[in-house]
């Protein structure tokens, strides 16, 4: 097996690598000051065109959008490293457009949603939001609720979701809602897709959520969708939505390598140099071993990435493989922060260093896009056959 990256990817990571140090590594204080004021842990508008601009000026937006799109059409492989590189870093910034609803879309449009949504999406010009998850129903797309029933040519769609991130920002959002109550999640699934805007689209309130970071509630009150923006095949949204999750969950591990490995760096870094009752902190047979584990731990972490990126890539199926990598990838990073967070002694419990804001964005990874409970279940499932 060949574990070295093409001659292309690999100046695509140089070049990612580059500009997180160069461009948002500089805004980490500005971050941390804003959420330590009660604000956003966000970059400022003024931020964040600056680095629109210098990212797009570099050819990073459109890195995985089809090329009849405009786009490069980057492999999974190829994007493991571009996160990872993003996600060390507390400046937090998306490379437009973002993939998982890119590569939603991408499986599912027709022609004319590919020139209204796929084509300008893919060029980075609007913002997305996906609404799947709802009050009481978790991680289990049975029990969804929120119904999508026809009226002529049109959609009339009633429900609640919550937790959408972008969902007030957003252009449009992918909405999934019941469209056959019988099947539900095996053929009565549907994606559609509502613009901002859209009579009876409700955005009831603003949930801030761990690590400066905040989703939305929406309440949809006979929101009335146009037949032509059901997403794909009625009662066909379940696979399409698991092509949008499988990426996410790419993305997450990904990030959290970077966030793991900033935190052994920092580990690094500080332990030669702090003393305690006369031994530096690098002596401690305690530290070498967070030390130890953390390279260890990132190592294994990143070869699970890469093998579950190319097997994407090569159209294997990797739902074990996934949810193994998402299980291991949140809890991993979440332990080496802690352990960093616990070197740093005092000041690793401050606001004014970046570990408790990646611990705190890790620890809602273990939550969202399945909390690792549920991909648990899944990987003894698909082991053990153990369904009813």
């Amino acid at each position: 097996m060949n574990f070295e990256l093409d001659d292309d990817h690999r100046m695509l990571r140089d070049l990612v690598q580059k500009f997180v140090a160069q461009e948002l590594m500089p805004l980490e204080a500005a971050v941390m000051e804003r959420e330590t004021s009660g604000q956003d842990a966000d970059l400022s508008p003024e931020e964040r065109q600056r680095i629109d601009a210098v990212s797009k000026d570099l050819g990073l937006w459109s890195l995985d959008a089809p090329a009849e799109v405009g786009g490069l059409g980057m492999p999974h492989v190829a994007l493991v490293a571009v996160n990872e590189a993003l996600g060390s870093t507390v400046a937090k910034y998306t490379l437009p457009p973002d993939s998982p609803n890119l590569r939603m879309l991408a499986t599912t449009v027709n022609e004319r949603q590919r020139e209204a949504y796929l084509a300008p999406y893919a060029r980075g010009e609007t913002i997305s939001a996906i609404g799947i998850s709802e009050p009481g129903a978790g991680s289990d797309p049975a029990g969804m609720q929120t119904r999508a029933v026809r009226d002529g040519d049109d959609w009339v769609i009633n429900g609640r979701k919550i937790w959408i991130t972008r969902a007030a920002e957003a252009d449009f959002t992918i909405l999934m809602a019941i469209t056959d109550p019988e099947k539900r999640a095996r053929g009565g699934m549907s994606a559609f897709l509502v613009d901002r805007g859209t009579p009876g689209f409700n955005v009831l309130r603003r949930i801030p959520m761990l690590g400066g970071e905040y989703t939305y509630e929406v309440l949809l009150e006979d929101c009335r969708v146009p037949g032509w923006k059901l997403l794909g095949t009625e009662g066909q949204g379940f696979g399409p939505m698991q092509v949008r999750l499988g990426t996410r969950r790419m993305e997450m591990a990904a990030w959290c390598i970077g966030a793991a490995q900033r935190a052994l760096d920092m580990m690094r870094d500080y332990a030669p140099q702090r003393k305690t009752f006369g031994h530096k902190l690098s002596e401690r047979q305690s530290v070498q071993w967070w030390v130890a584990d953390a390279a260890m731990q990132i190592h294994a972490t990143r070869l699970m990435a890469y093998d579950c990126a190319w097997k994407l890539d090569n159209g294997i199926d990797v739902r074990n493989e996934i949810s193994m990598l998402k299980i291991f990838a949140t809890e991993m990073a979440q332990q080496v922060v802690d352990n960093a967070m616990q070197c740093f002694g005092g000041m690793g419990m401050t606001r004014e260093m970046p570990l408790h804001l990646f611990s705190g964005r890790i620890r809602t990874m273990r939550i969202y896009d399945g909390p690792s409970e549920v991909h648990r279940m899944v990987v003894a499932r698909n082991l053990m056959d153990t369904r009813p």
